[in-house]
């Protein structure tokens, strides 16, 4: 048949996918194919609303480099990271809540030492993060890789400044935790912020109304031997956006109560010069496998 109708038409592309190998492959596809039909019918889509999906697609692609993913900003604010996420861990069964990776897990996490200041040169309020990894009975987990990465003051993670390529990372590390499962270090109190507005998802967010916030986290992706990687963030209670978040990435179990201190000295006896803040947090890793994520920088080399 040359010729089809526009249920026909929907049936044939389908079929066409029928010698793929992949059974998966071949079934995500044909899935694919029947929701994008589905939607174009449903809402009659014109020639011009075609035409402006096609040029925004393309300009979400063109918008993305090696330290800015662009699509995945797209993916986290139509809520699909989330239900990706949530679709994949729905049994945790005690395990910390997961979240969003989000666009700014880049560049290289350098093992960096216990209580280090990684925001050393930022201006901010102070923070002392203590937390400590554990299986689900509570038994420390040693020598874990622990990235951590958190906007500035500003609300800038430093892949967004000019100065990255020259100055590399800030607000961002690696943490082995030790015989007790515990890693501590310096930076500065996270801010809220809002996403990228610069490109096409910016754009759409400006457009519709939304306001482009996050609340104010620290990123962190956990990934001990024998336990599914964990990748979640540790949000700052009281924040205004809690409620908001424009990629739906709150859940109240990462909610943490941070503490606002005057001790002159910090818990690993160094002297604090002014009052500071003290975040403590424990993960609970979940038995199982899995590969975590590289940062994209990492991957991109891999892939050149």
């Amino acid at each position: 048949m040359r010729q089809f109708s526009e249920t026909e038409l929907t049936a044939a592309v389908i079929r066409s996918f029928e010698n793929t190998p992949d059974p998966r492959a071949k079934f995500l596809l044909q899935e694919l194919v029947k929701s994008l039909h589905d939607y174009v019918r449903k809402t009659g889509l014109t020639f011009e609303e075609w035409e402006y999906a096609i040029d925004f697609l393309t300009r979400t692609g063109q918008k993305c480099t090696p330290i800015r993913q662009e699509f995945i900003l797209l993916s986290d604010v139509l809520g699909v990271s989330m239900l990706v996420d949530a679709v994949n861990h729905r049994e945790r069964e005690g395990a910390t809540e997961t979240t969003v990776l989000g666009p700014f897990y880049v560049g290289e996490h350098k093992v960096t030492p216990h209580g280090t200041d990684i925001s050393a040169d930022l201006p901010g309020e102070r923070m002392f993060v203590q937390s400590r990894v554990t299986d689900l009975g509570g038994k420390p987990l040693a020598n874990v890789p622990v990235d951590i990465w958190h906007a500035d003051g500003d609300g800038f993670y430093d892949s967004q400044k000019p100065a990255y390529a020259t100055q590399g990372p800030s607000s961002r590390a690696r943490f082995i935790t030790d015989a007790d499962g515990r890693f501590f270090f310096r930076t500065i109190l996270p801010c809220s912020y809002p996403i990228p507005t610069d490109g096409p998802v910016g754009e759409m967010i400006v457009q519709t109304g939304r306001h482009p916030m996050r609340p104010a986290h620290v990123h962190f992706l956990v990934d001990a031997p024998g336990h599914q990687p964990l990748i979640t963030h540790v949000f700052i209670d009281g924040d205004k956006y809690l409620d908001s978040d424009v990629v739906f990435g709150v859940k109240d179990e990462l909610v943490a109560r941070i503490e606002k201190r005057t001790d002159p000295t910090m818990p690993d006896g160094k002297s604090a010069s002014a009052p500071w803040h003290l975040m403590t947090y424990e993960f609970r890793m979940k038995p199982g496998d899995g590969n975590a994520p590289k940062p994209m920088m990492a991957k991109a080399a891999e892939d050149a």
